[in-house]
């Protein structure tokens, strides 16, 4: 019985391809389109390492790479968790099934795909780019196989202990932040680089050193070993990846067996928590009372819950702190560069009431005339600047820190509370005359159709913000060039909080007399999704 299961698993997983790519001609150009761009990469890789062969270090550098691919794969499952539909082991349940040969099935079944054929072109030309001899050869053709069953054995137990969490909101928002997690690990990878640039492969060694017996990378360092005659050592990591591959599968199966024995209270947990919520207060009891409270509580709530609006803070806040952080890290950046933060977490304002889609209704009863869509405006700027004015603050005091330009912190603080402020009225303003709809489902963040309503949004508020700002930007270049500069340099603190809390309540006054004409419009345009 165990025998037949593993050719059906693998046939069910090509029918569950083939039928995806039947739904529809955008989805089949999308996959051929996202296949051709992975299989180019993976040959262009595969040519890279093999023009590495013979260089100094690069077994370094190979052990490294596929650390870095195995750990892909153990957080693979928890950020695109609707990537591979067989990765949710309760759709099994009702089947009479046992654990061992189901694990060998989907094992198989896991084989399948543009994921591993990419990973056996990464691992194949690892072994080209440091094998040296017939037996490094034989031991190289082990270890390709043996991690890649690792890694795939590491995202199905991944997967397995953490189904509860794919399957349920936090999943959601997990998936969402997956965009987060590439933004992070393109400047991680584009500093790593730079370091490595001028200073070379031999720093990799010592952490080399200590990855080559973690598998899955033990597996390729057990080549490179082999190569330099070591064959004793290049046995060991090659059984330190066969016992992980045995560790792997053995907490694989105990997942199944639980998952597929034990009654399933997720809607029990849900009522816990939804009734933890319902009496929680405290909140509610730090903002202020009336319209502009609960405005504001309604606000921070959307970034804590909604996915969508999570994705865009945790974005913009990582962002805002990366670009100033690693500039002068590098000792290539600004104290000016700081204000990049207040200017990324200024782009929060625009579309406001695109967060709220259909359910903008609610709001719209409430909001009878100028006054009421003044007080609405202004709440939600505050509940902004709850956030926006520590945070902006903190990276605009640490990159100073970092790059130890004392002097012009006053400057710096003052521009960024400028540019905040100008961003906050241009968003108020946008979002009342183009506002668009957010799709709560998939991972686009503009309605069909609405895509030029977006660009206009974000790159006309954001040129209207520089145009407002312009003053203080002005003022500063004067002190910095002016020889008697840094004597008056505090001064752009005062004004740049100022004008930017001037620029603020005017852009609200301006906006509030549109929102209150165009609440169908709006709700027409936020609805769409």
């Amino acid at each position: 019985m165990s025998a037949e299961i593993t050719p059906v698993v693998v046939r069910l997983k090509l029918s569950l391809l083939r039928n995806g790519l039947r739904q529809s001609g955008g989805r089949r150009a999308a996959y051929i389109a996202s296949a051709v761009v992975t299989l180019l990469f993976a040959a262009l890789q595969l040519l890279g390492l093999i023009a590495l062969r013979g260089h100094a270090h690069v077994e370094s550098l190979i052990v490294l790479l596929v650390a870095v691919l195995g750990l892909g794969w153990a957080v693979m499952p928890l950020f695109f968790p609707s990537g591979d539909e067989t990765l949710d082991p309760t759709r099994l349940v009702m089947l009479p099934l046992r654990p061992r040969p189901l694990v060998r099935a989907l094992l198989a079944a896991s084989l399948v795909g543009i994921g591993p054929l990419f990973t056996l072109c990464l691992f194949a030309g690892s072994v080209i780019a440091v094998a040296h001899g017939a037996v490094a050869w034989a031991v190289g053709a082990v270890g390709v196989v043996l991690a890649l069953l690792v890694c795939v054995a590491l995202a199905r137990a991944v997967a397995a202990a953490n189904v509860a969490l794919l399957t349920s909101r936090k999943g959601r928002d997990l998936a969402v932040l997956s965009g987060l997690v590439v933004a992070v690990g393109a400047q991680l990878v584009n500093f790593g680089a730079q370091r490595l640039g001028s200073a070379g492969l031999a720093q990799l060694d010592p952490v080399a050193d200590v990855l080559r017996w973690v598998p899955p990378a033990s597996a390729i360092g057990a080549v490179d070993s082999a190569s330099d005659g070591s064959y004793g050592v290049a046995a060991a990591q090659l059984a330190t990846g066969v016992a992980a591959l045995v560790a792997l599968l053995a907490v694989w199966a105990r997942h199944l067996t639980r998952l597929m024995t034990s009654p399933d209270g997720s809607t029990l947990q849900a009522a816990e928590t939804a009734a933890r919520e319902r009496t929680s207060t405290g909140l509610s009891r730090l903002l202020p009372g009336g319209r502009t409270g609960t405005v504001m509580e309604r606000s921070l709530r959307y970034v804590w819950r909604d996915p969508k609006t999570k994705a865009a803070w945790v974005t913009s806040l990582a962002i805002g702190l990366i670009v100033p952080v690693f500039n002068a890290w590098q000792g290539t950046g600004s104290v000016w560069f700081a204000c990049f933060a207040a200017g990324m977490l200024g782009i929060q304002m625009y579309n406001q009431f695109g967060q709220d889609t259909s359910a903008f209704w609610m709001v719209a009863m409430t909001i009878s005339g100028t006054r009421d869509a003044y007080a609405e405006l202004r709440a939600r700027a505050l509940a902004l600047l709850v956030i926006t004015l520590p945070y902006a603050t903190l990276v605009t005091v640490l990159t100073t820190a970092m790059l130890g330009d004392w002097p012009k912190l006053p400057g710096a603080l003052g521009l960024s509370f400028a540019l905040l402020g100008a961003m906050l009225a241009t968003g108020a303003w946008t979002s009342a005359r183009f506002p668009y709809s957010i799709p709560q489902e998939g991972y686009k963040n503009v309605a069909p159709g609405q895509t030029g309503l977006a660009w206009i949004s974000i790159f006309g508020g954001l040129v209207a913000a520089a145009l407002l700002c312009s003053p203080v930007i002005a003022l500063a270049v004067w002190l910095n060039a002016s020889a008697d500069g840094d004597r008056w340099a505090w001064l752009l603190l005062p004004v740049g909080a100022g004008y930017g809390a001037a620029v603020t309540v005017l852009g609200l006054r301006l906006a509030a007399p549109r929102t209150a004409r165009r609440l169908p419009e709006i709700l027409s345009a936020v609805s769409k999704g």
